[in-house]
């Protein structure tokens, strides 16, 4: 018998999603990790890596199969860190088809392999998802409502899930981190107050933790990470 299990982590070629698998690793989780075509490349090494579209509902159920084809290393996590930002315009000026596309890039992807991992997190007798969210969820800022609409909705759909599988031992819970402090943000914010903004590596230890079962009894919980300035 064997203590090891398993973690499908999405968002697996980001700056969080790197740090995320690497504190997994580092536990001694199996890691099943799906990246786009082409991409698989840029993920950690040590994972089980698929290539899959996140958006498309075949695909996600191959590597949620794929997650938990490892009797040694049951499922026992789902991570979803898929996502993406778009802003800039005020609502009356932001296209139909802007403010939907953050809802395709950042609720389908959840829900998509929340629903196809639910399944064998069942079989498996439990286990924990854990969702991202943002600050912006609860904190609303100008410029962006698409994007802090769907993280919304991420935050909802977390809680619905914790509602309807308490009985079956799946726990659900969302992180909503500020701005995350990676090279891409820096980019984008070159003359932001960095020392305002959050770590991948602080983002991803509460993440496992939230995977572990030191925190079996949470569920249903928003757990804001924020800088520390």
């Amino acid at each position: 018998m064997t203590d090891m299990r398993t973690a499908l982590v999405t968002g697996g070629t980001g700056g969080l999603g790197g740090a995320t698998i690497a504190a997994f690793r580092a536990a001694g989780w199996r890691v099943v990790a799906p990246a786009r075509p082409g991409s698989t490349d840029r993920l950690p090494a040590g994972v089980v890596a698929v290539e899959a579209d996140l958006t498309d509902p075949d695909q996600v159920a191959a590597v949620a199969r794929t997650a938990a084809d490892d009797g040694r290393a049951p499922l026992a996590a789902v991570v979803n860190l898929v996502g993406g930002y778009d802003g800039g315009g005020l609502i009356a000026d932001t296209p139909v088809e802007r403010f939907e596309a953050m809802f395709a890039a950042n609720l389908r992807p959840t829900y998509l392999t929340t629903a196809a991992a639910l399944p064998h997190l069942v079989a498996a007798g439990g286990g924990a998802v854990v969702c991202v969210s943002s600050k912006a969820a609860v904190a609303p800022f100008p410029g962006a409502a698409g994007y802090v609409a769907a993280k919304a909705a991420v935050l909802a759909f977390a809680e619905t899930v914790a509602v309807e599988y308490r009985a079956q031992r799946v726990r659900c819970n969302t992180v909503l981190p500020s701005v995350i402090d990676t090279p891409a943000n820096r980019a984008a914010q070159p003359g932001a107050d960095h020392s305002r903004w959050v770590t991948p590596e602080a983002i991803a230890e509460v993440i496992l933790f939230l995977a572990s079962d030191s925190s079996a009894p949470t569920s249903g919980a928003r757990i804001p990470v924020y800088g520390t300035a």
